[in-house]
């Protein structure tokens, strides 16, 4: 999507170049020059993160400790330009496999809203995971694409590859109220779905999709490996649409944007936050929660980058984020989120691959998840709660720094720093510091 059509596109199915990351084997025994030749394109790269706790827990909670942790993946991806091999005009394959390990250290202090290590969870615990295998047709020289099969809904819906500049899960990946349903389908995890995509113009885009909702989608009781094909767990459906205007602004150094509006609606079962079957407090009754039939979520983003460096390659530059992510406050835990971010890479002259980025992320949790963890904390003794929750959840700030260090071809290094305040979004968690770094290795 962050790619413009040409100037003067073909009227012609047309299979667009896949991209060629900078690795650290560019092309062992000419592999890779073969194989993309002959239209296949094979990936693999290596994330680690590492936080440790710079601060005490808050006293009082025994389960609660200071201490540190490492989570990583090893990613491998396949793109197969079929029109290359048996002449099936603008036609490709994407397969994506996975391999994580490791935990999240946010936990030990009492935080289970923003992972510290994006890269934690969901993939399994297996040797090989499954996250995407769709096929791709492209029409009208790239004016149209239709993708169906195994797809991950926010790699293709308010996405971008800016988010993870970052390690908090709060950000990256994508803005962690996007996926505040238990069906939505966030990397590393997959379902069958379709997606449409037009671009009305050289700038703009139009897309919408049908994602066929399953229970347990990140559960390794059902999807360990990611293999599990049947429609046993399809309780529903997903249908999101967005609209994208990605200009190029400037005469002189083309500064690309990226703007978007989007919403979907959920028509799978989702259990009211607060109201019991019979229109009372759960919490109080203690009958089971009502189910909504539908729920929605709605997101408005904007990167754009406002300044290009003279001395920088096509990639450097300032570039600013913001955005804000409202959802059903019946169903979800997350009732809104906004966040406010800046990427300013190749600002040094002799580093011309080094970048430095903030990000503030701010969380609203919903008045009913408020409300019924005041009703539990009234009662004596008192309930627990839920979200593991040990106080009212309210509201939670993160704030997030690095700075990414190019260290060779294909190899990236960034020390990090966050802070939480109002972890789990509880007034009564002190605040808590991690330093870390994450690590990125472009394999092949």
């Amino acid at each position: 999507m962050a790619t413009p059509l040409m100037a003067h596109p073909t009227n012609a199915p047309v299979v667009p170049a896949f991209s060629r990351p900078e690795a650290m084997f560019r092309d062992p025994l000419g592999m890779t020059s073969w194989l993309r030749s002959r239209g296949v394109a094979l990936t693999m790269d290596n994330t680690n993160e590492y936080t440790a706790a710079i601060s005490r827990p808050t006293s009082g909670h025994p389960n609660y400790k200071q201490g540190s942790s490492n989570a990583g993946q090893v990613n491998t991806a396949l793109h197969i330009n079929w029109e290359k091999i048996i002449g099936l005009k603008g036609f490709a394959t994407h397969t994506l496999f996975t391999s994580r390990y490791g935990t999240t250290a946010n936990r030990m202090m009492g935080d289970w809203l923003a992972h510290s290590s994006e890269i934690y969870g969901g993939g399994g615990n297996v040797v090989v995971h499954l996250v995407t295998a769709y096929g791709e047709e492209n029409l009208l020289g790239g004016r149209v694409s239709i993708a169906g099969g195994r797809l991950t809904e926010m790699s293709e819906f308010s996405a971008s590859s800016l988010f993870c500049n970052f390690q908090n899960n709060s950000f990256c990946g994508r803005p962690k109220a996007a996926i505040d349903n238990q069906y939505i389908t966030s990397y590393p995890a997959g379902e069958w779905g379709f997606r449409v995509r037009g671009r009305p113009s050289r700038y703009t885009y139009i897309q919408a999709g049908v994602y066929f909702a399953e229970r347990g989608i990140y559960a390794n009781s059902q999807h360990r490996t990611g293999f599990h094909f049947n429609s046993s767990n399809i309780v529903g459906q997903i249908a999101p649409v967005e609209f994208g205007w990605e200009p190029m602004l400037g005469r002189e150094h083309k500064l690309p944007g990226h703007y978007k509006i989007g919403a979907q609606l959920i028509s799978a079962p989702n259990p009211d936050n607060y109201y019991d079957v019979n229109g009372q407090a759960s919490a109080l009754s203690g009958q089971t929660a009502r189910n909504r039939p539908q729920t929605w979520g709605t997101w408005f983003e904007i990167d754009q980058k406002i300044l290009r460096h003279p001395y920088s390659n096509a990639e450097g530059g300032l570039t600013m984020m913001t955005g804000v992510l409202y959802n059903d406050p019946h169903t979800s835990l997350r009732n809104y989120e906004t966040y406010a971010a800046f990427v300013d890479r190749g600002f040094i002259r002799s580093r011309p691959y080094d970048s430095f980025g903030v990000v503030m992320t701010y969380v609203q949790i919903s008045p009913g998840v408020s409300n019924t963890d005041a009703i539990d904390l009234s009662l004596v003794p008192a309930r627990a709660e839920p979200n593991h929750a040990t106080g009212i959840q309210g509201h939670e700030t993160i704030f997030e720094t690095n700075y990414q260090v190019h260290v060779m071809r294909g190899v990236v290094v960034a020390p990090d720093f966050q802070i939480y305040f109002h972890p789990n979004a509880q007034k009564n968690l002190k605040n808590v510091e991690f330093i870390g770094f994450k690590s990125q290795i472009q394999i092949l």
